[in-house]
C-alpha cells in the first residue's frame, strides 16, 4: 500500500511501480493491498488509481483490483444492459466455468447488480440458444461418466442432426447442457466412430447464429478449456485492430487459473508463444501489464 501511495504522490504517476506491484500479486492479496491502503490513507485504492491512471492500462488495473466472481457478474451485467446483448461474454463465461463458479457469480450478480441473472438472460435471448445458456447457468450437469448413456447419447445426436432432415436442436441442447465434460468426451469419440464426423463439424452444419457458437463453444469446453482460450486469445489479436475487451478479460480471468495451460495450447496451435504475440499487437504500459500476467516467454 505504501509503494502505491508513493507511486500516485505528487506530481506525475510511476507507472511501472504500479504494474510490477499489482501484476505480481495475486487477486486474494490485491484485496488485502486495498483493504490496508483504506486504513492507511482513508480512501479508496482503486479511486485513487483511476483518477492517475488512462485508457487501456487504467481498466486493465482496475480489472485486476476486482474480486474474480465480481468480475465476472460486472462482465454479464455489461453484457446484457442496455441496447442489444453482447452474446460473446455470455457464451464464454457460461461455456467456461465449473458449476460451482456459476453458482458464485449468481449470488455476486444479485448482490452487486441488483437484479437475477438468470431472469436477465431470459429477458434478451430467446430460444434454444437461451434455453441452453439457463442450463449451463443453473449448473445441471450430471457428475461423472455414466457408460451405459455413452453410445446412447451418440445415437441422439447422430439422429438428431446429421441422421435426419432438418435439426433437432432441443436434443443438442438436453444433451449438452446436462452431461459432465468427462462424459461428454466420451460421447464425442463414440460420435465420431458413429458418423465420421467431429461433433463441432455437425453443430456448425446443423446450427447457425448464437446457439451455434453457444454450442461450439460447449464442445470446446468440454474438450479442453485451455485450448478454448488459447483460440479466443488468437482470435482477439490476430485481426484488423485488436479486441482489446476479449484480450482483457481473458487475460485477467484465466492469470490465476490455467495461463500456463493456454500458453502451451496457444504455442502448439498456433507456433508462435503468447507472449510475443500480445507484444506485436498491445502497446506500452498496458502491454507490460499483460506480459506481466502472461508469466513470461515460452
Amino acid at each position: 500500500a505504501e509503494v502505491l501511495h508513493r507511486a500516485m504522490k505528487g506530481i506525475g504517476t510511476d507507472e511501472d511501480a504500479i504494474l510490477m506491484l499489482l501484476t505480481s500479486r495475486s487477486n486474494d492479496q490485491r484485496q488485502q493491498i486495498k483493504a490496508a491502503y483504506k486504513k492507511s490513507y482513508g480512501k479508496e485504492l482503486v479511486s485513487a488509481l483511476k483518477s492517475e491512471l488512462g485508457g487501456l492500462f487504467e481498466d486493465l488495473i482496475v480489472a485486476l483490483m476486482t474480486p474474480p466472481v465480481s468480475y465476472d457478474a460486472a462482465q454479464l451485467r455489461k453484457a446484457l444492459k442496455g441496447a442489444g446483448t453482447d452474446d460473446q461474454v455470455l457464451i464464454e463465461i457460461l461455456a467456461s466455468r465449473t458449476s460451482e463458479q456459476l453458482k458464485e457469480i449468481i449470488k455476486v450478480y444479485k448482490k452487486d447488480c441488483g437484479g437475477k441473472l438468470e431472469k436477465d438472460i431470459c429477458g434478451d435471448t430467446s430460444g434454444h440458444y437461451r434455453d441452453l445458456l439457463v442450463m449451463l447457468l443453473q449448473g445441471k450437469k450430471k457428475e461423472g461418466v455414466d457408460e451405459g448413456m455413452i453410445e446412447k447419447d451418440a445415437k441422439d445426436l447422430y439422429a438428431a442432426g446429421e441422421g435426419k432432415l432438418g435439426t433437432d436442436e432441443a436434443k443438442f441442447v438436453t444433451i449438452l447442457g446436462s452431461r459432465s465434460a468427462e462424459h461428454l468426451r466420451e460421447v464425442f469419440a463414440a460420435y465420431k466412430k458413429l458418423s465420421g464426423s467431429d461433433i463441432e463439424d455437425s453443430v456448425k452444419g446443423e446450427t447457425t447464429g448464437n446457439l451455434e457458437s453457444l454450442m461450439v463453444a460447449v464442445v470446446k469446453c468440454a474438450r479442453s478449456v485451455p485450448t478454448f482460450f488459447a483460440e479466443a486469445l488468437y482470435g482477439s489479436m490476430r485481426r484488423a485492430g485488436t479486441d482489446d475487451d476479449t484480450l482483457m478479460r481473458i487475460m485477467v480471468s484465466r492469470s490465476e487459473v490455467d495461463m500456463l495451460d493456454i500458453r502451451a495450447c496457444f504455442k502448439k496451435l498456433y507456433g508462435a508463444s503468447l507472449y510475443t504475440t500480445i507484444q506485436e499487437d498491445t502497446k506500452g504500459d498496458y502491454c507490460k501489464a499483460l506480459l506481466y500476467l502472461c508469466g513470461g516467454n515460452d
